[in-house]
């Protein structure tokens, strides 16, 4: 005897006003999940941006900075007592604070990421940093992060259309003399990257001999492992000394423990899984009370538990599947539709897709059980 369909889907769509309603709990739950999960990827992602695309082997930084958005300044001899390390070859000091910008067009001011370096060192893996790098030699110029948020104003559309744009960073008159394509993060907004005479001119009462960050490329066939140790033997404990993979995990525990915006994303997620399991739960449970009857006439004619056991946990497989699909449609375009609004890194990946699928198939089957237990003590007799 061949079975057409699944008992427990012919059970699921004889209430199809209930299937509709479970399927968009799931569907609810899934997408919460995921947006909670893509935030948060996000977030650690665009938070070490900068750190992976800034060239370097070793990175110096303040022990009393927190994260690189608002670093402390320390001794730019640091990094001049660096080169004493066998295996260095270069180093970098960057300048880094926060500074006002004012719309090129709307006259409107806000706050954007200023970082001086040096005119002739190629410090940065973004499109469009090195092809603009000789524009810095000049006076009062920047180049501006074609990413930034749209607040700062269509600036890298009016230089690709070859117009020139000028404005004001601190109430000093600056031209933008090419863009580059970096990104935003959590805590920046925005980037202009300039010489480190411009950035002293933005910044008077900054001495130039403090800096904020300080990067060594070491020697290829050195050890970054090697060069490090031996750095943080020679220098004073007032700096950091810091692999690239260092720098990465240190700003990564930052934004997750730190801060409770890590923690929000995480407890987010785990309230979509929960309210996945009451929906599910309230479906199975209401479904199963409406059946006892047959229910209890498969066990009066000889049926075992495992086998209308097998109806519920089946019913609960095929809501997980059901209500995941939509919910990953809506999440990929939710998560589009934010990545484009905020310039953030907000996209579905399959190893989260796997996982929030593996964690939807695990909520239904939990709730199954729960739904089982009205099931396991049935007694034929009570109910006839």
């Amino acid at each position: 005897m061949r079975l057409a369909l699944p008992l427990g889907w012919l059970q699921l769509k004889h209430k199809p006003l209930r299937l509709g309603v479970a399927i968009l709990g799931i569907a609810f739950a899934v997408l919460l999940i995921l947006m909670q999960l893509s935030f948060r990827s996000a977030l650690f992602e665009s938070a070490v941006r900068l750190h992976e695309r800034l060239r370097y082997d070793v990175a110096l930084f303040s022990t009393d900075s927190v994260f690189i958005v608002r670093p402390q300044p320390f001794s730019i001899r640091r990094l001049y007592q660096a080169l004493a390390v066998a295996g260095v070859e270069q180093v970098s000091p960057v300048y880094i604070f926060p500074a006002v910008w004012k719309h090129p067009w709307s006259a409107d001011r806000r706050s954007i990421n200023a970082m001086g370096i040096r005119a002739e060192h190629d410090i940065l893996d973004a499109p469009g940093f090195s092809e603009n790098l000789h524009h810095l030699r000049q006076q009062d110029v920047v180049l501006f992060d074609a990413r930034s948020r749209p607040e700062f104003g269509p600036v890298a559309a009016a230089i690709e259309r070859g117009e020139p744009v000028s404005t004001e960073i601190n109430d000093r008159a600056i031209d933008i003399a090419g863009v580059f394509a970096l990104g935003t993060s959590f805590g920046i907004d925005g980037t202009v990257i300039t010489s480190d005479d411009n950035w002293l001119r933005l910044f008077p009462d900054r001495p130039r001999n403090d800096i904020e960050l300080g990067l060594i490329r070491i020697a290829p066939d050195a050890d970054p492992i090697v060069v490090r140790d031996a750095l943080r033997n020679l220098l004073p404990d007032d700096v950091l000394v810091m692999t690239r993979q260092d720098f990465v995990d240190r700003e990564t525990a930052y934004w997750n423990a730190a801060t409770p915006i890590g923690y929000i994303f995480a407890f987010g997620a785990i309230m979509g899984f929960v309210v996945g399991c009451i929906v599910v739960y309230q479906i199975l449970f209401a479904d199963v009370s409406d059946h006892l009857e047959e229910y209890a006439t498969l066990r009066a004619i000889g049926y075992r538990n495992r086998f209308i056991s097998g109806i519920v946990v089946q019913q609960a497989l095929i809501l997980a599947l059901l209500g995941f699909i939509p919910g990953a449609l809506a999440s990929r375009w939710l998560c589009s539709r934010a990545a484009a609004a905020t310039n953030l890194p907000l996209y579905l990946t399959a190893d989260r897709l796997i996982l929030v699928f593996a964690l939807t198939l695990a909520m239904c089957a939990f709730s199954g059980l729960l739904a089982l237990r009205k099931v396991r003590r049935l007694d034929p007799a009570e109910v006839f």
